[in-house]
């Protein structure tokens, strides 16, 4: 469509963001933290009252941990404590015997890899949260508000925007947009970007219910339960701690005439009986969608990776980008990843700080990430629910802490094609996540974790300075924030741990640079004859300087 741009008058913002789930709400908030006022829309009226993902994984806590919002989820969390561990099973009914879904062991104890645990939080709650902090910061979010046009030029995006309520229009320019619209991507298609995959390949439906399935239960400790009955492929994942409230899924098949509207409430509340091995069960189906009596939802389940993540000034995240089947809890984890990951680089180059070309980094990091996260959830998926033969499963931990980033934003990432490392072998090799070491800063115990977020991180042995004052100097002469630290006896920080050296793979007078995402982006092993020379050369790489 040719748009008379001549004649429009533009609301400008840096960054369009459309889609307010989880992952969109928080592109707008990593943006906000970074000081880039993003403008989200959404086309429905409010978030969606449903749990879907139940729990997120530690890394991902990691990044919500460097926005100030870990306490939040944490008080919000329905269970106390760090030691929660989430109980997935098979059976046939719920009331039937009970078979724990098998897991490779974690080579490494989560305690000793990240300061933030596991968060068991559902994702309607966690969206709350992430709302009231996002606007907290400065980002504009605007419900009810659908993008129904866009184009593109080398100089940004033209988008116009419709208030559902009202029917007014606008138009939006913006210098770039992310596209968090969902698995089916009106954005990702507009674009023409095709997709790699086995593609969509179940269909179901889910409800949230009220019920009284404790003596189903039998005081076993279940969150989620694969069932057999009344189809193969039945989930009823805990709502709570009491056996009271579910979320039920079920398949459906619409390519044979089945449509979600067949799901009544009677009909829901006799499957839901069938699936708890308790016929009869008195069930009450809720809303799932505010200011609505919509209380049935259907679902596609699938996996498939775009082909692209960028197309010109559009970038896709979450959904958008990748689905995986829900096993196991990874795409709204990676999601989230991909958004914070996106979203220093745009605040880098909108700041003038990086070269426009570091935004490529964006598709080569996270298409490989989407492809290794596809495999893993469906080897999981297989597992768990179809009863096949499956990919070979790598523990949590290593999908969760072990994906290699290989771009032009990183420099000497380990070689080969290896997706991931186990973490027992993670020790600051660039372009993994920097490790978690303990340290001290006047007396409170922090961890290195706490060091990331906002700029670029220099770490140093403490034992000589030779790295501080040449940093320092490259960092004021590039005009780029750069923080140093002296990490041991003497230094800027204690090492808690005494193992700073080790842990970061760090000999004699070395230096490790982490990006703001906690990524290294670059490890001087040994000390340079001319340091600022050899960190300069590094940071103009990196940044596309």
């Amino acid at each position: 469509m040719q748009w008379n741009n001549a004649a429009m008058n533009y609301e400008h913002t840096p960054v369009l963001i459309v889609g307010g789930g989880v992952v969109g709400l928080s592109a707008a908030l990593f943006l906000a933290a970074q000081g880039v006022r993003a403008k989200l829309v959404e086309r429905h009226p409010d978030l969606l009252m449903h749990p879907r993902a139940r729990g997120f994984t530690p890394r991902t806590v990691e990044l919500y941990r460097q926005v100030g919002l870990e306490p939040a989820i944490r008080a919000a969390s329905y269970a106390g404590g760090d030691q929660f561990a989430w109980v997935a099973v098979q059976a046939d009914n719920l009331a039937g015997e009970h078979h724990p879904v098998e897991e490779p062991e974690d080579d490494v104890p989560q305690a000793n890899l990240s300061p933030s645990p596991f968060a068991p939080i559902d994702q309607d709650k966690l969206e709350l949260l992430l709302r009231e902090r996002a606007v907290e910061l400065g980002a504009e979010l605007h419900f009810s508000t659908e993008m129904v046009e866009f184009t593109q030029d080398e100089d940004g995006v033209t988008a116009r925007l419709v208030d559902r309520r009202t029917g007014d229009e606008r138009v939006v320019r913006a210098d770039y947009m992310i596209a968090a619209d969902g698995y089916s991507s009106p954005i990702r298609k507009r674009l023409e970007i095709p997709t790699e995959g086995p593609g969509p390949f179940f269909h179901t439906i889910t409800a949230t219910i009220t019920a009284d399935l404790t003596p189903a239960l039998r005081g076993r400790p279940v969150n989620i339960a694969y069932l057999q009955q009344p189809r193969p492929g039945t989930i009823l994942m805990a709502h709570d701690q009491a056996g009271q409230r579910w979320v039920f899924g079920m398949g459906y098949m619409p390519d044979y005439g089945e449509s979600v509207e067949d799901f009544t409430d009677d009909r829901v509340a006799e499957l839901v009986g069938q699936a708890a091995g308790i016929p009869g069960v008195p069930v009450t189906v809720r809303p799932q969608i505010p200011g609505t009596d919509i209380k049935v939802l259907g679902f596609t389940i699938g996996a498939q990776v775009a082909q692209r993540y960028r197309a010109g000034r559009v970038f896709l995240a979450g959904d958008s980008a990748h689905i995986v089947p829900p096993t196991g809890g990874l795409g709204a984890n990676t999601g989230i990843q991909d958004a914070h990951n996106l979203a220093w680089k745009l605040a880098a180059v909108i700041r003038g700080e990086a070269g426009p070309a570091l935004l490529d980094s964006y598709h080569d990091e996270r298409y490989a990430v989407g492809h290794f996260i596809m495999q893993q959830a469906l080897a999981r998926w297989q597992t768990r629910v179809a009863g096949e033969d499956n990919p070979p499963l790598m523990d949590y931990s290593t999908v969760t802490f072990g994906p290699i980033y290989r771009s032009a934003a990183v420099i000497g990432a380990p070689d080969g094609d290896a997706p991931a490392l186990p973490v027992g072998q993670l020790a600051g090799q660039p372009g993994t996540r920097a490790p978690h070491l303990e340290l001290s800063r006047n007396g409170e115990v922090i961890s290195t974790i706490d060091l990331y977020g906002r700029r670029f991180v220099l770490l140093a042995p403490a034992g000589d300075s030779v790295w501080v004052e040449p940093a320092r100097r490259v960092a004021d002469d590039l005009g780029l924030p750069l923080d140093v630290y002296r990490i041991g006896p003497g230094g800027d920080l204690a090492d808690v741990e005494g193992r700073f050296a080790d842990a970061h793979g760090l000999t004699g007078s070395g230096a490790l640079l982490v990006r703001p995402d906690g990524i290294v982006a670059w490890r001087a092993q040994t000390a340079f004859d001319d340091p600022a020379g050899a960190l300069e050369e590094a940071l103009r790489s990196l940044l596309a300087r």
